[in-house]
């Protein structure tokens, strides 16, 4: 089973729905990068996840917005807008905070779990995950998730400690 067979299986992929968005923003010649834990598995061992993280450049949101709502259904929230379709569990979450915006210049395309994606560079993944993390009006539940990609990029690259707040830091010298 190859890694786009087995983001379809978990996914229930009727559509293989990632490869018709990767398609829509290079017919559109938009920039973008994959940030969350999509990103991190570019750098590390993989694990499951229904969610593409990914900003674009903001002054293309309006004109993909007008594009995607012929392929997908739209949800707007206060950090994010999702693509999503009853023909694949796969969440894709646009993020619109303003800060990840300069990840874009520097993202590089990396295998995502079979798909060739710009990603953000690891720092940038490491930096998201912080601010991920640190945000309390995100549900528990998720900054855990968020704590434990921020291991995980630790643990394999080390140097990424330094990059870490006070606070973070002791939690992965325990």
């Amino acid at each position: 089973m190859t890694k786009k067979e087995f983001l379809s299986s978990v996914s229930h992929g009727q559509e293989d729905i990632l490869q018709q968005f990767l398609d829509l923003l290079q017919g559109m010649k938009l920039d973008y990068c994959v940030i969350g834990g999509l990103a991190v598995n570019a750098y590390v061992e993989p694990v499951v996840s229904l969610d593409l993280d990914i900003v674009i450049v903001a002054e293309a949101m309006d004109k993909l917005m007008e594009a995607a709502g012929k392929i997908f259904r739209i949800e707007r929230f206060a950090r994010s807008v999702n693509l999503g379709t009853q023909k694949s569990d796969l969440r894709i979450q646009l993020q619109v905070d303003p800060r990840y915006q300069l990840f874009i210049s520097r993202a590089s395309v990396k295998d995502v779990m079979g798909y060739p994606m710009k990603v953000a560079a690891m720092e940038d993944v490491l930096q998201g995950k912080i601010w991920a993390a640190s945000d309390e009006q995100r549900r528990k539940s998720k900054r855990q998730k968020d704590l434990a990609d921020i291991f995980r990029l630790v643990e394999a690259y080390p140097g990424l400690k330094d990059l870490l707040p006070k606070s973070l830091k002791a939690q992965v010298s325990e």
